[in-house]
């Protein structure tokens, strides 16, 4: 049975190994989990899955696989022999027990007064629960809906962990969690952040007496430009746009931001109603910033080629050299600089003008999905 789960994983492009696999049928062999679908559910997650971001694939193929099982036991009885259960039963009973059962028949006779013991039982509590269950108009709505909350979704089938998904466009929380790759930390500021473990060795070193030791926070020093596209084809992807302005603002302390339109000219903007009046000239920006800024661009480059391989492509002003002579010289300024797509990666290939960008860029290209900022925030740490 794991053996064809472990292939469903696989099919469902989750990294599970033989060796998680292995694991798992140990804790199987403990008896941590006997005969409860859903108690094997979050054991199997815990023991295949290493990263939250597969969960929900997980959730899916658990679903597909044990799709109509409610519970493991008569799986478990149709796949382990009555012989061995007889005999793994009889090897936990003791001599006086052993003896105890014969003189009531065998177990055979225990067994079958065992599940009429049962039923009786199961019954009795069926009728209580129509009794509760039954209003004064006597159709039982209240055991309706409580009927209704038992037949819920089952644990795997909420799916809860959608956004976590790698293949998924980003939410506020996800960009945030793909964004921290980038990362490096420093002390930096004013002591404030309490420091347990110099505090504790202080207060052994004064035998006793409190020495209480405080620290700076430590922060990410790392300098970004985040420079998005604004305006036509990219009304479409505004509000993915804000959600990464505003990760970006809460994860980086050196952030400073610009627009442009369609391709880098000329001209940058930091506010877009003031687009035309409040131009700051990309020679200033490629001046004023150090070469240790990491470049984060934000578009769908998608546009006509001559956009970016002629003079004069831009379609709201003259621009006396071409975006891709002043792309090169971002990229002969700052050492780090990617390119963030937020179109489907699989339509790339049919876009004359991302073909273009993305060669520009130096094939730092990267879709805006979990995965592809991960990759893009990996390559910025190189």
């Amino acid at each position: 049975m794991l053996i064809n789960f472990f292939f469903t994983l696989k099919k469902a492009r989750i990294p599970v190994s033989i060796t998680e696999l292995l694991h798992l049928l140990d804790v199987l062999k403990a008896r941590l989990v006997y005969a409860d679908i859903d108690e094997f559910y979050y054991l199997s997650r815990m023991a295949l899955v290493k990263d939250e971001r597969h969960y929900d694939k997980f959730d899916r193929a658990f679903s597909s696989y044990f799709k109509g099982l409610d519970d493991l036991s008569s799986l478990l009885n149709s796949l382990i022999p009555d012989e061995y259960l007889r005999r793994e039963f009889e090897k936990s009973l003791t001599p006086e027990e052993l003896e105890k059962i014969k003189s009531l028949g065998g177990l055979e006779k225990l067994i079958e007064a065992f599940k009429k013991e049962v039923e009786e039982a199961a019954k009795g509590e069926g009728k209580e629960k129509d009794k509760e269950g039954k209003g004064e108009n006597g159709r039982g709505e209240e055991g309706d809906r409580k009927g209704k909350k038992r037949r819920g979704k089952k644990t795997w089938d909420k799916r809860d962990y959608k956004a976590y998904d790698d293949n998924v466009e980003l939410g506020t929380r996800g960009m945030k969690i793909s964004l921290r790759r980038l990362r490096k930390l420093a002390r930096q500021g004013a002591d404030d952040e309490f420091d347990i473990s110099n505090t504790i060795d202080k207060t052994a070193k004064n035998g006793g007496m409190l020495d209480i030791i405080m620290r700076p926070e430590r922060r990410n020093t790392v300098k970004v430009l985040l420079i998005l596209d604004n305006g036509g084809s990219m009304d479409a992807h505004v509000k993915v746009c804000e959600e990464l302005f505003s990760a970006a603002r809460s994860e980086f302390k050196h952030l400073e931001t610009y627009y442009f339109h369609n391709f880098i000219y000329d001209g940058l903007w930091k506010q877009n109603n003031r687009r035309m009046s409040e131009r700051i000239d990309t020679f200033d920006i490629l001046h004023k910033y150090t070469h240790d800024y990491k470049v984060i661009f934000v578009g769908d480059a998608t546009m006509a080629p001559y956009e970016i391989t002629h003079a004069g492509g831009s379609v709201e002003h003259w621009n006396e050299e071409a975006g891709a002579i002043w792309m090169q010289r971002v990229l002969d300024t700052f050492a780090k600089v990617i390119w963030i797509n937020p179109t489907p990666q699989d339509t790339w290939e049919y876009s004359t003008s991302v073909a273009l960008t993305q060669k520009l860029v130096e094939d730092q290209m990267y879709p805006l999905t979990i995965s592809g900022i991960e990759q893009g925030m990996n390559s910025l740490t190189k």
